[in-house]
């Protein structure tokens, strides 16, 4: 049985209620419910293969792109249920970057951001205005304002990844999915990842899949543990850390297994 979320003092943005999720006969996820407060960083830990990435990937229905793969339960943004919304707009509300940068090479950096907006028909008009702010909330635009018409592949690893958190930003999501953001990135580059994070917190919803511990501690406000595919226990991120209830919780956190 799934640990329930830690009641919080902000509103409650996304909710999910006995969440299964199969990869034909394998059942990858367990009746997982969970509470996400708005304007949070809630990080998914645990081993490798426990449902993390699964988990992120039913929030906007990525997970239905696999040949054989289902989904049981509700995903519930503001109470309205996701698994039964339409798949483009679901995805206008809950916006993704993935684990290595997937800047699209033939675009530039400029038609990298507005990608998203043409695709949900938001980009009637001027839009370089919004051009410039999804690239200021993604803190790359004093670094390409000068080079929005060069191709994504000149720019570094770290800023590759910031481009495509700022063509997330720009179609104005209200939650945003980072499925381990910096792990292909430096020490150096991870950090400004860690440091956007927290800027963006103020504006949105943010589930953090990391398999980093010490980022995890850095950068999340709530923390849930996944192992084997159950959410083994939930909390504020420095109550998981320091004062787990759970003996798998506190083993993994400190490194006896994973």
């Amino acid at each position: 049985m799934s640990a329930a979320a830690v009641p919080s003092p902000g509103a409650i943005k996304l909710e999910i209620r006995k969440l299964n999720a199969y990869y034909g006969s394998n059942h990858a996820l367990r009746d997982v419910n969970l509470a996400v407060p708005e304007r949070s960083v809630y990080a998914i830990i645990g081993p490798s293969g426990c449902g993390k990435s699964t988990f992120i990937r039913c929030l906007n229905r990525m997970h239905d792109l696999v040949p054989g793969a289902r989904t049981e339960g509700e995903v519930l943004l503001d109470g309205q249920d996701l698994l039964r919304l339409n798949p483009v707009l679901l995805r206008r509300r809950v916006g993704m970057v993935f684990q290595r940068p997937n800047p699209f090479p033939t675009m530039s950096v400029f038609d990298n951001v507005i990608a998203g907006m043409k695709l949900n028909g938001l980009a009637n008009g001027d839009v370089r205005p919004r051009v410039e702010r999804a690239l200021r909330q993604a803190a790359l635009w004093d670094e390409v304002k000068d080079r929005l018409h060069a191709s994504p592949m000149s720019l570094s690893g770290g800023q590759q990844q910031r481009l495509c958190i700022a063509r997330a930003l720009a179609v104005e999501p209200e939650v945003l999915l980072m499925d381990e953001p910096a792990s292909a990135l430096d020490p150096i580059a991870t950090a400004k990842i860690e440091d956007l994070i927290h800027e963006l917190k103020t504006r949105y919803t943010i589930v953090l899949v990391t398999h980093n511990m010490q980022q995890a501690a850095r950068a999340s406000d709530f923390t849930a543990f996944f192992y084997l595919g159950e959410l083994v226990e939930t909390g504020t991120t420095s109550q998981i850390f320091q004062s787990p209830r759970e003996s798998r919780t506190e083993d993994y956190v400190t490194g006896k297994f994973g």
